[in-house]
């Protein structure tokens, strides 16, 4: 079992900083979008998406395990509470989204994806009764401007020229789930995050095996090459144990509504990694849209913005 974080450590440090917490768990997944992407040819979507929850579920096993003993009573109790969380965060969201990935285009997702926050707060006024504030609401229409200001090149006429098709439908389902996800989250038990984590990725990797195998007696079956494996190890480390532990965190710190718009800040990575990794240009639109998302997502996030 790992020792506890000293007061002053970096991990402890790193742990209380929700902003740079949130804005990093935007970052693996704007990876994790562009990766699954390239390799879809490589990875089946739904095989990949168990993979990820098997993976990450082993790795953490080890420090989570003492947790998850302790927990086990509360665990047992809220039983059909943590498969509903497992259900919706781990197996439908991801597994939906990888396979939308395979029928619609990068800039359709993004723009899908640019509403999460939207569904998040729908979830949590329909459920919970949490309205968002002024401050929330005007911040996500600032950082939702900012993204569309990317997406469509700074040219209004180019939104004539989207087409969205079943993966785009696929891929708002995936987010539904999601925003369902993150808002349940203010009602998760009191138990470690290491428990939480551990628990709905190894039940949501079990929800997803007979599918996987499904995709496997249909042909779909994953290529043992250096990209596949380059991935599996992206997608278990970074947008899965690292991403939603630092999710978790992030919307125990300052809440789900607070913590949404940033979300916006995907599509703004995923632009980024295309300027530096694929040598698109860097052109003042984007500057424009980075500007306009920053500010969304403080004027959403500050502290004055959380409801009463």
């Amino acid at each position: 079992m790992p020792a506890e974080p000293k007061p002053h450590s970096p991990l402890r440090w790193l742990v209380n900083r929700p902003y740079l917490l949130l804005s990093l768990t935007a970052l693996f997944w704007a990876g994790n979008v562009v990766l699954a992407r390239y390799v879809g040819s490589h990875v089946p979507p739904l095989t990949l998406s168990c993979i990820r929850w098997i993976g990450t579920f082993l790795m953490l096993l080890p420090f989570a395990w003492p947790h998850l003993r302790k927990d086990l009573p509360e665990l047992r109790a809220k039983l059909p509470f943590m498969i509903l969380l497992s259900t919706t965060g781990f197996a439908v969201n991801n597994a939906v989204s990888f396979w939308a990935l395979q029928y619609t285009e990068a800039l359709n997702a993004l723009l899908i994806q640019s509403a999460a926050p939207l569904f998040v707060a729908l979830w949590s006024l329909t459920l919970f009764g949490v309205r968002l504030t002024p401050a929330q609401l005007g911040g996500i229409i600032v950082s939702l401007c900012g993204v569309f200001t990317i997406l469509l090149r700074g040219d209004l006429a180019a939104l004539a020229d989207i087409r969205f098709n079943r993966g785009d439908l696929m891929f708002a389902s995936s987010l539904l789930s999601f925003g369902l996800y993150s808002a349940l989250l203010q009602r998760r038990p009191k138990i470690h995050q290491l428990s939480l984590i551990s628990f709905t990725t190894g039940c949501g990797a079990l929800l997803l095996v007979p599918f996987s195998l499904w995709e496997f007696l249909i042909g779909l079956r994953l290529k043992p090459d250096p990209m596949s494996l380059a991935t599996l190890a992206y997608v278990v480390i970074f947008p899965s144990i690292l991403a939603y532990l630092f999710f978790n965190r992030g919307i125990a710190l300052i809440g789900p509504n607070r913590a949404a718009p940033f979300l916006h800040l995907v599509p703004v990575f995923g632009s980024a990694m295309a300027i530096l990794l694929l040598g698109e240009e860097l052109r003042p639109f984007h500057l424009i849209g980075y500007a306009l998302v920053l500010a969304g997502v403080i004027i959403a996030s500050r502290q004055g913005s959380a409801t009463a």
